[in-house]
């Protein structure tokens, strides 16, 4: 029985003993396998360098002659943006002198009006009041103007003494000038002393847009009844101001009366000649830019908070490049031209184009004098394309 039992338990041993040999020969191929191979980290991936996009090949690049940029001093122009506002020397508010309710307005806000035109009606009280204080002064200087003739015809019959005529010629001075005063009243309130009303007309001052309207149907007007006096603001938009920041190291270019080209978006094909009216004295503390104002005359098509771009040019000239019109390609709304890049490589180069002269086109930056470009851009797009 003794014996049966060792001879079990080494069985056991036994095989515990080949289970570890096996493992452990299994783990050694693999490392084996590994060493002999050279893995002994993770996997790498190859790197794909990218090539230069702006480098283009061609077989024969003699076929495509070069030409030297000329140099060429002009003005360097300084390109801004602005907005559109009115010339304030042209805003006139509409003045509404008599207090009461508005009862009908003729005009909104962006109507465009005529001089003398009617805006709105006013039910004031105060016509009224000018009206029967206009009546009284006219009886007064009726009864002074007849006190007065019959003093000088009693005077000339001896009747009164030369003293009673001068009283009489002074109260119906006093007459006279308060019958004046309260026709200027009338006047002044847009009333009609042969046809009085209750209805105040407040008319256009000028032709212009109405810009500003502080009035609305049923609404008080004036200021006897915490109304508005301005009921409108009308502006002449024949000539507005741009209204535009420049930062303070461009301020030495600009002068006043110097010379600004407006663009709008909207008119790509259509420039605008302004002026320079003002170089605002303080800085923007956060921007550190200055308001430059142009005053603009105004076509019909410049519109108020309207965004433009201000093109001034410098007031010294500046050393640029020239080089054929037909070595700038012209592709997404950017400029471009091809450098020789050595053998048979050339490389795009994107330009700032300025003015054209000629046959040659103004390079403003990119390039400078002297630099060699492809004379032909197209010859050598084409090329590129049927290879």
């Amino acid at each position: 029985m003794m014996a049966m039992k060792v001879r079990n338990y080494a069985l056991k041993n036994w095989q515990t003993l080949v289970a570890v040999l096996l493992v452990v020969t299994s783990v050694t191929l693999t490392a084996c396998k590994k060493e002999a191979s050279g893995d002994t980290g993770p996997e790498h991936l190859p790197v794909v360098q990218k090539g230069d996009m702006s480098l283009v090949s061609v077989d024969k690049p003699n076929q495509f002659p070069l030409v030297a940029a000329e140099p060429y001093d002009a003005p360097a122009t300084l390109d801004v943006t602005g907005t559109i506002f009115p010339d304030i020397d042209r805003e006139i508010p509409v003045i509404s002198l008599a207090s009461g309710r508005v009862v009908d307005i003729k005009a909104r806000l962006g109507d465009h009006v005529q001089k003398g035109q009617l805006l709105l009606k006013i039910q004031s009280a105060d016509s009224s009041n000018a009206f029967n204080t206009y009546l009284k002064a006219r009886n007064d200087e009726t009864m002074n103007r007849k006190a007065d003739d019959r003093a000088k015809d009693l005077y000339a019959h001896g009747a009164v003494p030369q003293s009673a005529v001068e009283q009489a010629e002074d109260a119906e001075a006093n007459a006279q000038a308060d019958l004046k005063s309260a026709e200027e009243q009338l006047q002044t309130l847009g009333i009609d002393k042969d046809h009085p009303s209750a209805i105040v007309n407040v008319y256009s001052p000028i032709a212009g847009v109405i810009v500003q309207q502080n009035v609305t149907q049923a609404a008080a007007a004036g200021v006897t009844f915490s109304g508005s006096a301005n009921a409108f603001t009308v502006a002449d938009l024949s000539s507005v101001w741009v209204i535009c920041d420049v930062y303070q190291n461009d301020i030495p270019k600009l002068t006043l009366g110097q010379e600004a080209r407006i663009k709008i978006e909207a008119y790509p094909n259509k420039t605008i000649i302004g002026h320079i009216s003002d170089i605002g004295p303080v800085l923007d503390p956060s921007l550190r830019t200055a308001k430059v104002r142009i005053e603009v005359p105004n076509p019909g098509i410049l519109k108020l908070g309207m965004f433009v771009t201000a093109t001034f040019q410098s007031l010294k000239k500046e050393p640029f490049a020239l080089v054929p019109a037909a070595a700038v390609l012209h592709l997404h709304d950017r400029d471009w031209v091809f450098v020789p890049a050595g053998g048979n490589q050339f490389r795009r180069v994107e330009i700032k184009a300025g003015d054209m002269f000629g046959d040659k086109q103004e390079i403003l930056a990119g390039i400078h004098s002297g630099q060699q470009v492809v004379s032909n851009v197209l010859q050598l797009e084409a090329t590129l394309e049927a290879q």
